[in-house]
């Protein structure tokens, strides 16, 4: 239970009537200066119900609040200040890290209920940008707190492996490809070949026509243009694994849109049979005046289908195949209004499980201060970015650290981490600058600066040379701070995955980090004495939290650096 919680507890016993548990967790604060106590309650909108001054009140209830945990209970103004004990209610914490280790923090509050989560998918035929990058840690993140909450998750990569763009690209190919230029450097190729046919088709307009053209025919089925268009899906993947394997991101499916091809059939039937399609020059659209957003466009008028045809299709199965709980589409928010659409087009269809289908929106990269645009050749290749990464944090860790072993490994894990973390610790709603130098700063907020954390306390452990840990109490404030903090873990989790955001937990490791390095300042933490035991138990303590809370973002963890 957190501290908040047991405070509420203590005061919901007395105030029954008057204010309700979760109103009084809610007024509850952390006073500004920590020798004023742990936790405040303020009377003031007693006050207002009571007919009293806030004052009186405080006074009254500090003498009604008796509890074992509490050391000392004192109105202060119109605020009752109590300080836990931190020697008793500590040892109970720090026993409870220690005996369940990476089990802590774990809960059953998703019943094993299951999460379907569409992310990452990225375009065939195109390189992975940095814009990919949010979907993908951001998916991988939601996923695993997910699982240390109790749900099962299925892990879908939706590839954007059909539509209007890749007649494009055929038509792109026939005219300017090389076919040993593209076997040798396939996404490089196929990528110049795309941009070129926007540079051109600002020329020649009628390109636009051919490329529709050219993606009707694939649609129907022709033979010289499947093969091409399996060429370009082949070596697409090969590519964006190398991504996902430096990344360690795994997915449970690679079912793209073009998997859904012979199941569109299905659903415009559906839409047909409910009487829901109505044509609009020319094209078929599902009309949703009454949700107060544009018509759903299943069909073009040269009969070709789109995004949402396929994705009304993907529900469909997803929801037979997984019977999902839950179905999570950790996409850009630019496509909030597409999915309103969906699940809008799902709800008149009869099915209530589109309730459940969630939009997880995120905020952008930009590239001063513009966003990145693949037509326009504008884009930062997400490879190169972590191989950058990578290199740049093998210099560092060899500078510092001459002889450390597995240097390629740790580099990996930190450069790799530093990418991760610099996307997380940011709130998924604001857009991101995108700034190299900015992203491998090994000091302040980022993932190296955690990660050289739990290395640091590792570093204690080693000294320490035993394997047995035993909290039995410690009163100093900085290890208290640590104790207070570390005992937020599981409610960090819990509040991170219902509220999709990482950027809860990021941010909670960052405080972890800086209370330790003042502890480590401040402390002789392997100094000898009757607290030696406690002292390093904590940071204990503090290695399986940070391990863990790195774990769950999708970032390693090396005890050396």
């Amino acid at each position: 239970m957190d501290l908040i919680s047991i405070y509420a507890k203590q005061l919901g016993e007395i105030l029954q009537g008057k204010l309700t548990k979760e109103e009084i967790y809610q007024l509850i604060e952390v006073p500004k200066n920590q020798l004023l106590g742990d936790l405040a309650f303020p009377c003031f909108r007693l006050a207002k119900t009571e007919r009293k001054s806030p004052i009186e009140i405080a006074k009254q209830l500090s003498g009604e609040i008796q509890a074992k945990e509490f050391i000392k209970v004192e109105a202060i103004g119109g605020y009752v200040n109590i300080t836990f004990s931190p020697k008793e209610l500590g040892q109970s914490i720090v026993t409870k890290i220690l005996r369940k280790e990476a089990d802590y923090g774990q809960s059953n509050i998703g019943n094993e209920k299951t999460v379907a989560l569409d992310m990452s998918s990225p375009n065939i035929a195109k390189p992975f940008s940095m814009g990919h990058l949010r979907s993908t840690v951001i998916g991988s993140a939601i996923a695993n707190l997910a699982i240390k909450c109790g749900y099962h998750t299925v892990k879908i990569n939706h590839i954007g492996d059909w539509g209007t763009q890749f007649g494009k690209l055929i038509v792109a190919y026939q005219k300017w490809g090389n076919e040993e230029q593209v076997k040798m450097n396939p996404i490089g190729e196929l990528f110049k070949l795309y941009v070129k046919f926007h540079k051109e088709v600002e020329q020649e307009p009628q390109l636009e026509d051919e490329g529709r053209a050219a993606f009707k025919k694939l649609e129907c089925g022709d033979e010289q243009y499947l093969n091409l268009w399996e060429w370009f899906r082949r070596e697409s993947l090969r590519a964006f694994m190398t991504i996902y394997d430096l990344l360690g991101v795994e997915f449970d499916s690679f079912q793209g849109e073009a998997f859904y091809n012979d199941k569109m059939e299905e659903i415009i039937h559906l839409l047909s049979e409910h009487k829901l399609l109505e044509v609009s020059e020319g094209a078929e659209v599902v009309r949703l005046d009454e949700y107060e957003i544009p018509p759903c466009l299943i069909k073009k008028s040269d009969g070709a289908t789109l995004y949402a045809t396929r994705d009304l299709a993907a529900a469909l199965y997803r929801s037979q195949e997984y019977k999902f709980d839950e179905a999570l589409y950790v996409v850009g928010q630019e496509q909030a209004i597409h999915f309103q659409q969906v699940k809008a087009v799902l709800k008149k269809l009869g099915y209530d499980w589109a309730e459940q289908m969630k939009h997880i929106p995120f905020g952008l990269y930009l590239q001063d201060g513009k966003k990145m645009s693949t037509r326009k050749g504008r884009v930062i290749l997400l490879e190169a970015v972590l191989n950058e990464a990578i290199n740049l944090a093998k210099r560092n860790i060899l500078e510092k650290n001459p002889k450390i072993p597995n240097a390629d490994e740790v580099a990996n894990a930190v450069g790799v981490g530093a990418i991760i973390f610099h996307d997380l610790k940011n709130d998924r709603m604001n857009n991101i600058e995108f700034s190299l130098e900015e992203m491998l700063t090994f000091e302040g907020e980022t993932g190296p600066y955690v990660q050289y954390t739990n290395a640091r306390a590792n570093s204690i452990l080693r000294k320490y040379s035993k394997d047995q840990f035993e909290f039995s109490g410690l009163t100093d404030i900085e290890s208290w701070d640590i104790v207070k903090l570390l005992n937020q873990f599981p409610d960090v989790i819990e509040k991170s995955y219902k509220q999709y955001s990482p950027s809860i937990l990021a941010k909670y490791l960052i405080q972890i980090s800086q209370s330790f390095n003042k502890y480590y300042a401040r402390v002789r933490i392997l100094e000898e004495g009757d607290s030696l035991v406690s002292r390093v138990s904590l940071v204990k303590a503090v290695t399986i939290v940070l391990t863990e809370g790195l774990r769950l973002l999708g970032i390693k963890a090396p005890k050396e650096m």
